[in-house]
């Protein structure tokens, strides 16, 4: 199989969907990697990495979409680049169909197959290629936050551990999952009181058992959460519902209920956020003030430290993207229904029923699609 990289273009995207080490177990099982110069070196890749690895370097996207018969990325394609897809050509990609209709129409329009690592699923219920991402964006968010909150950035002016004789932030992290859990450690590390709201239990009894008191939870409802962001200095967005929307959790009327200059961090915001008044932001200018309280929405955080990201990202994706390199995706889709799991898009159909949902649009089941 031709497996094409091309170089992200969406702003400050400095991640490359595969790395030299990628390319090069790609290249051993008997695959061509075509990659757009200057790919990797965001995240400090050379296209001579590349080179060593075994990969042929071309000097347009247009070049690597024209080519392969896989395209391995990270964000999501954007429109210029969704012009260059064409039918029966697989794209292995972040997607985050839910909020953003004219990319679906758009790939629907392509006939291509799309898969998207968000909704690849694990024996366990997990997300093993959102996870990496997840981690590094959780952990990211109190450190993000800490800036917005400093006052020559809008925010309170409150340091997160306080010093002797003065309080720390408060910290509210709305979720429980990979990206609460990661946000809630940092963030307590940093010496803030931190709580974290969840609707499971379960997992709610998981974080006591293994965090103890580093930090508290609470059952999350509607009322605790509006209790909650009262008195806190950060929020911190972090809930998902896989492949849908992200639920709207605080509204633009409980903004006169938080302290002015506090700072909501959108982890969500890919999926269209968890709070009313996000709007996504880019690194180059990633907040911006709504009633008073400063909001941090960064749609591609872990591209702030890309070389990290690039390598987890890379790590996870793998043994997935061999899979469809050597079996084709139908075979692949058979053989692993977690992969499965993942495909969105096939020949002009929707396949994903929470993205349909949300979209309003007709959906196929995976099922039906790898059998025709």
């Amino acid at each position: 199989m031709k497996i094409g990289c091309p170089k992200e273009i969406k702003p400050q995207e400095f991640r490359v969907g595969m790395t030299p080490n990628a390319a090069q177990e790609a290249i051993a099982r008997g695959h061509e990697v075509i990659i757009e110069t200057g790919a990797g070196q965001g995240s400090g890749f050379d296209n001579t990495d590349y080179i060593a690895a075994g990969a042929t370097i071309v000097d347009t996207a247009a070049e690597v979409f024209a080519t392969a018969d896989m395209i391995v990325k990270v964000k999501e394609p954007q429109a210029a680049e969704r012009k260059m897809l064409r039918e029966g050509q697989l794209l292995f990609t972040y997607l985050h169909l839910a909020p953003d209709p004219d990319q679906t129409h758009d790939l629907l329009a392509s006939g291509c197959t799309a898969i998207a690592y968000e909704t690849v699923t694990d024996s366990s219920g997990g997300l093993p290629l959102l996870a990496p991402m997840s981690e590094v964006a959780g952990r990211l968010a109190p450190q993000v936050g800490s800036w917005t909150l400093q006052k020559a950035n809008g925010g309170r002016g409150v340091l997160m551990g306080g010093v002797p004789g003065v309080g720390p932030a408060k910290v509210v992290v709305i979720g429980g999952g990979v990206v609460g859990t990661h946000a809630a450690q940092i963030a307590a590390g940093m010496g803030a009181d931190v709580t974290v709201l969840d609707r499971s239990l379960p997992r709610l009894r998981y974080l006591d058992d293994v965090f103890g008191n580093r930090f508290k939870n609470q059952y999350s409802t509607a009322g605790a959460t509006a209790e909650l962001i009262q008195t806190a200095d950060m929020v911190i967005g972090a809930v998902l519902i896989p492949g849908a929307a992200a639920p709207k959790l605080v509204t633009r009327e409980q903004l006169s209920t938080i302290k002015p200059g506090a700072v909501l961090v959108d982890v969500a915001i890919d999926q269209g956020g968890c709070f009313e008044t996000s709007k996504a932001t880019t690194h180059a200018e990633p907040i911006y003030e709504v009633d008073g309280i400063m909001h941090y929405c960064v749609a591609n955080m872990p591209g702030a430290v890309a070389r990290t990201s690039t390598i987890a990202l890379g790590n996870a994706t793998m043994p997935f993207m061999l899979a469809l390199a050597d079996k084709g995706w139908k075979q692949a889709c058979q053989d692993d229904p977690h992969l499965l799991a993942g495909l969105n898009v096939h020949a002009g159909q929707l396949t994903y029923y929470a993205v349909g949902k949300a979209l309003g649009i007709d959906v196929v089941s995976p099922n039906v699609v790898i059998k025709s």
